[in-house]
């Protein structure tokens, strides 16, 4: 038996990306077509860009407490978030969630060690970018970070919020994350976190100046170990 997968989702691309991982990844463990039972609750992304924009991250959890609630409710067993950004509410949520969840930074974290990574570069919304869900984490494995300058993180979140999250994919916009990766590599960095769950959709192994520790996808086959093992 396998464990039922529940999905607390923000922004469609990025959750459609970890959904897809989940079930299409399944079948290594589970044969063909095989994959873990999954379940997605998804409030509008409008209803979470509110609470961002004015800092309110009790409402953020909130939002994030109803879908738990409701996932909780059609037979979950655990839970995971394919947003970055909107882990700095956990806070709020994990003394009243109904289930148990996986946090994206820690896999991150987990993965940068056993691939024997130090310094990792961040990307991501401004949001993420300026908050300390990943360095909290990081540096309790040891590891250190970087974070892009103020207008390189103002950049890639205007990318990420008006184009990557709407699923438009410019060449500009590949061209902006490359420079900003390669300025993180010259400060020494030697792996780059993608911070975004939409940022996958763009970058990867084969076009970035740094190996890249892809959020989503990491996040997704945690949770297929979990519901599998």
């Amino acid at each position: 038996m396998t464990q039922h997968i529940g999905i607390v989702a923000c922004s469609a691309e990025g959750a459609s990306l970890c959904y897809r991982t989940i079930c299409a990844e399944g079948a290594q463990r589970l044969g063909p077509h095989g994959h873990p039972e999954v379940s997605m609750h998804t409030p509008p992304l409008a209803d979470y860009v509110e609470c961002l924009d004015r800092g309110d991250w009790a409402g953020v959890g909130e939002l994030m407490l109803a879908s738990a609630n409701k996932l909780a409710a059609i037979g979950a067993d655990f839970l995971i978030c394919p947003d970055n950004t909107i882990h700095q509410a956990l806070p709020h949520v994990l003394p009243r969630s109904p289930l148990p969840w996986l946090h994206i930074a820690e896999v991150v974290a987990d993965e940068a060690v056993r691939r024997g990574y130090r310094r990792l570069g961040l990307t991501g919304t401004r949001w993420l970018v300026d908050s300390e869900v990943y360095p909290e984490k990081l540096a309790a494995r040891g590891l250190e970070w970087v974070r892009p300058d103020a207008a390189d993180r103002a950049e890639i979140g205007r990318i990420i919020m008006d184009e990557l999250v709407c699923g438009v994919f410019k060449p500009g916009g590949v061209a902006y994350f490359q420079k900003v990766i390669e300025e993180l590599k010259v400060q020494g960095c030697d792996a780059v976190v993608l911070g975004c769950t939409e940022i996958p959709l763009i970058i990867d192994d084969a076009n970035s100046p740094l190996p890249t520790l892809d959020s989503t996808r990491l996040l997704a086959r945690a949770a297929l170990r979990r519901a599998c093992d």
